[in-house]
Order: structure tokens, then C-alpha cells, then sequence
């Protein structure tokens, strides 16, 4: 198991490689260019300097005048002898500075939707596969279905929308601080992380019920109840653990889809994160922004499916790594 892990961590570098290589020429690839709307804006502040701010002496000041392959060596090589992911275009402002300023507020946020969907997801899902076309496991479907069907970014919009046209009520326009209030910092990041985690409990309640009811049809669970134990022995000692191992590959899988619901979410409910902070990068064309969330972002994910064949380990003694 120890060899795998370090095999795993050994091939985290190659594969974040091809991302970074991927994301820095697609970035370079968006039509419009930088240096003509840094021109434009600065000929626009003072009139009159079209001769002396030039695209070509913009370039140059930004470092982005050699070619690209020079600039990729120069951004790796910023980052791995001195951790230094480069600054902006147009702030001038450490890029790692700026990610550390918001990853509190992206991590906050898809941290308590994973809490959320996992324990509701779970728990729907659960009482769906043991009370079997009941009331319950139709209205855990329904639940499912609607929360499937329904895009984050729609739902997020009605909820700021009627609120604030029935009630006067709107989410608030800056951000809580945990440490100052934490209650208050929880009533903020709870609606907005119960809208993005829904969909993702949604599938998990669909899993673990086709799942969950696969395992309770088998032998070993027929002669557990002929034992005459209990329900809950039976369903959470005998058959969660073989039905969640499927369930954990999804739940892991849509961390990537939760990593970008964020990037809507903090739009819509104005919270400074890193999705919020990489959509106004890719809009103002801030290189070194979109490559450097893009290189976190893609960290988090392979390290999310590391933890993912992980745990397939500890819910079945079976599977061992070689």
C-alpha cells in the first residue's frame, strides 16, 4: 500500500504537467489580446502618448515580449526554485498572494457542500433502498430527480431573486469572518453551499439505492436477517460497506464538478473566492491568474482521487494495491 501511495504521488507531477502545459497555451489561445486593451485604456487615461506607449514597450514591460516557450520555462522555474507562480498583468500583485487571500472562501464553501451533500446524500439514499417503494423512497426519487435536473446557477438565481422581491431580504455583500462570527459566517456559506451540494446528493442518493438494494438481495444478507439480527446490524454492519464502494468513485468524481460549481456560485452570491477571482482573470486576459488557479484546482482533483482508490482499501480488506 505504501508503494502505491508513493507510485500515486510520483505520477501527480507528469499529469499536472500536461495540465499546465494545456491550460498555457489554451489561455494564450482566447481572442483578444492584453496589450492592446492595456494600450488602449492607457492612450484613453493620457491622450496625446500614442508614440510612446506603444503594444511593443508593453510587452516588454510585462515580460511577455520572448517566445512562449520561453515564458513557460520561466513561470515553472519561478515555481519550483522559488514558489513564486509569477504576478499579475495588471495589478502587479503576487498571483500566490492573491490565491492564498481567497482559498479560505472556495475551500469554506466546497468543504461544507461536500458535508452536506455526503450526509444528506447518504442518509436519503439509505432510507430510499430500505423502505422500498414506500412514501419515502418516492419522495427521496423525486429529490433526486429534481436536484439532477435543476442547474445550480438557476436555483442560486431564484433564491436571491423572489426573496428580495417578496421579503427585502438579500444575501450580504461582504464576507463573514469565521474567526469573528462564526454562527454569522455559517448562516452566509449555508444556502450557497446547500445549492451546490444538492446535485451532487442527488446522484448519490441514485447510487447508493440501486446499489444498496443489489447488496440486500444477496445470500449473505438473507442469512443475516435469518440469524434474526437486527435492521440496522444488517443494513449499516453487512451491507453499506459493499454498496458504498461503488458510490465512493462518484462521490470523489463530482469533487471536479464542485470545484467549478464555485466558480458560479461565488458569482452569483458575490463571495470573493478563487472561481469569482478566476472568471475576472479570464475576462481582463491575467495569465498568470489563470494558470496558477488552474494549477491549484488541478492539485485538488488528483489528490481527491488519490483519497478516492484509498478508501476502496478500507471499506473492502479484499482490495489490496501491488
Amino acid at each position: 500500500m505504501q508503494d502505491y501511495i508513493i507510485r500515486r504521488l510520483l505520477l501527480i507531477i507528469p499529469t499536472l504537467l500536461v495540465v499546465v502545459i494545456v491550460v498555457f497555451l489554451i489561455v494564450r489561445l482566447i481572442p483578444g489580446d492584453i496589450v492592446d486593451v492595456m494600450a488602449m485604456q492607457m492612450v484613453q487615461a493620457s491622450p496625446g502618448t500614442e508614440k510612446v506607449i506603444t503594444p511593443e514597450t508593453i510587452r516588454q514591460a510585462l515580460g511577455i515580449d520572448v517566445p512562449i516557450h520561453v515564458q513557460f520555462g520561466q513561470w515553472l522555474a519561478g515555481i519550483f526554485t522559488r514558489g513564486d507562480f509569477g504576478t499579475s498583468l495588471w495589478t502587479n500583485r503576487p498571483v500566490l498572494q492573491e490565491i492564498a487571500h481567497r482559498f479560505p472562501v472556495t475551500f469554506e464553501l466546497g468543504l461544507l457542500s461536500f458535508i452536506l451533500a455526503t450526509v444528506i446524500g447518504v442518509a436519503v439514499g439509505i432510507v430510499a433502498a430500505v423502505r422500498q417503494d414506500s412514501w419515502m423512497d418516492h419522495l427521496a426519487r423525486t429529490f433526486s430527480i429534481v436536484g439532477m435536473s435543476a442547474p445550480a446557477f438557476w436555483v442560486a438565481t431564484l433564491v436571491i431573486i423572489f426573496p428580495g422581491v417578496w421579503w427585502g431580504w438579500s444575501p450580504p455583500l461582504t464576507v463573514i469572518s469565521f474567526l469573528e462570527n462564526p454562527m454569522g459566517n455559517l448562516r452566509q456559506f449555508l444556502l450557497p453551499a446547500a445549492i451546490l451540494g444538492w446535485g451532487m446528493s442527488a446522484v448519490t442518493v441514485r447510487y447508493l439505492r440501486t446499489t444498496l438494494l443489489d447488496v440486500l438481495r444477496q445470500d449473505y444478507i438473507r442469512t443475516a436477517w435469518s440469524k434474526g439480527l437486527r435492521e440496522r446490524t444488517v443494513v449499516f454492519r453487512h451491507a453499506l460497506k459493499n454498496a458504498f464502494i461503488p458510490v465512493i468513485t462518484i462521490m470523489f468524481g463530482q469533487a471536479f464538478i464542485m470545484i467549478g460549481g464555485t466558480v458560479i456560485i461565488e458569482q452569483v452570491f458575490n463571495l470573493p473566492g478563487m472561481g469569482r477571482l478566476f472568471i475576472e482573470a479570464i475576462f481582463r486576459r491575467d495569465y498568470p491568474y489563470v494558470q496558477g488557479i488552474n494549477l491549484i484546482f488541478a492539485l485538488i482533483g488528483l489528490l481527491m482521487i488519490l483519497i478516492n482508490d484509498m478508501t476502496y482499501a478500507w471499506l473492502d480488506p479484499r482490495i489490496r494495491y501491488k
